[in-house]
């Protein structure tokens, strides 16, 4: 498992464009916004890699000017943990 945050600086006036293309991406949640342009938003998946391309893909999304990761967490063994007992 794999849980992430950020902060984002979007170009003002094209929000609406960059929530939509925010929210296509699997397991990304926005939790708050602001008119001047920041974004906080939430990435988690159970695979790292997938993780960590989700977040590389956050930089070319539309509007998007910046991100800043403000928290990482990963913890192999709780997925290895709850494949045992399924």
């Amino acid at each position: 498992m794999n849980i992430s945050s950020a902060i984002l600086h979007v170009v003002p006036a094209r929000m609406a464009e960059a929530r939509e293309a925010l929210l296509k991406l699997p397991g990304l949640e926005i939790h708050a916004e602001s008119p001047e342009g920041k974004m906080v938003v939430v990435l988690e998946d159970d695979d790292l890699e997938v993780a960590a391309n989700n977040y590389v893909a956050l930089h070319g999304m539309p509007g998007v000017a910046s991100v800043a990761m403000v928290y990482q967490y990963s913890d192999d063994e709780l997925v290895e943990t709850e494949e045992v007992q399924a």
